[in-house]
């Protein structure tokens, strides 16, 4: 089954021209069947980037996804033109009554702020709480991923000397866990962030990791008690967004380091490799079936 999106939406052609099966909601609604609701609380800039990069991840599983993309009520994007926002995405404040299978918080380039600094800290908190009530699973990225694990558990994110960049080798730590069937002992995975969560950290609070990693530390960690995932680096990303970040801060004259392990023989002159592709659909595939075998049928049940 496809991934339902506005026919209109950037990443529809997108997907359809790499051959991930997208639906238009005039298409889906002549079908009669439930398909999983899945939002997309949006906190990055380049929103169009975001949004097709996780639209390719939860769009490529039999199951039929209904995705609704996500914004702060009061925050405005500063990166993304006004019509596609009032478009496309529909504000907290909108949804705040809905119910929904899934959520995926992204990530957000304000870690080296302090939480409480965050012009909308405030709601997001009252995101986090609401998902224990109205979201069956929910799935953090990054220092989406941060934030969800020091609202509900006072774990702190430390800031390093240097950024993590490149793509980090790391190892499966828990096999047995149902997110990581099909996984290899050993994978790679894009990172891209001045701040990390310590294991030990975490797993004083009781949480245990799925994913670690000797050079960027935890990579995947669940909160079963809350219902959900939070991953500290990017599978999502794009054979080129690491370039793209490397690129932006060549050109601004910002120190930075060429991304470990990325381009052949750490030339940035050369074509980089995806070499995490296969996992990366491998862990959104495991958590839409995961999703889909324990959400109730009625999913005005969610969260009862």
């Amino acid at each position: 089954m496809p991934i339902r999106i506005p026919s209109k939406l950037p990443a529809f052609d997108v997907l359809k021209s790499e051959g991930v099966d997208v639906m238009s909601n005039a298409d889906a609604n002549r079908q009669d069947i439930r398909p999983l609701r899945i939002g997309l609380l949006n906190l990055m800039p380049l929103k169009i980037q975001t949004e097709t990069q996780f639209s390719r991840l939860i769009g490529s599983t039999p199951l039929q996804i209904e995705l609704t993309l996500v914004r702060m009520t009061e925050h405005k994007s500063r990166h993304t033109k006004p019509e596609h926002m009032e478009s496309f995405y529909k504000s907290f404040e909108e949804i705040k009554n809905q119910k929904f299978d899934g959520l995926i918080i992204t990530g957000a380039p304000i870690e080296h702020l302090p939480f409480s600094d965050v012009t909308y800290w405030n709601e997001l908190k009252k995101v986090f709480d609401w998902t224990q009530t109205n979201v069956h699973s929910t799935f953090g990225v990054c220092w989406g991923g941060m934030a969800m694990i020091n609202h509900f558990h006072g774990v702190e994110k430390h800031i390093l000397d240097k950024k993590v960049f490149g793509c980090h080798r790391c190892q499966v730590t828990t096999p047995s866990s149902r997110f990581l069937t099909g996984f290899s002992d050993d994978l790679v995975i894009p990172v891209s962030r001045w701040t990390e969560n310590r294991a030990e950290e975490i797993r004083k609070v009781g949480l245990d990791i799925l994913i670690d990693s000797k050079t960027s530390g935890p990579c995947l960690v669940e909160d079963a008690r809350h219902r959900a995932l939070y991953i500290f680096n990017h599978f999502e990303y794009d054979r080129d967004t690491l370039k793209q970040e490397y690129d932006r801060d060549i050109e601004n004259n910002t120190p930075i380091n060429v991304p470990m392990n990325y381009y052949p023989n750490d030339d940035p002159s050369e074509k980089p490799l995806n070499k995490w592709r296969s996992h990366a659909h491998l862990l959104y595939a495991n958590w839409i079936n995961q999703i889909y075998q324990s959400t109730p049928f009625d999913i005005n049940d969610v969260g009862s």
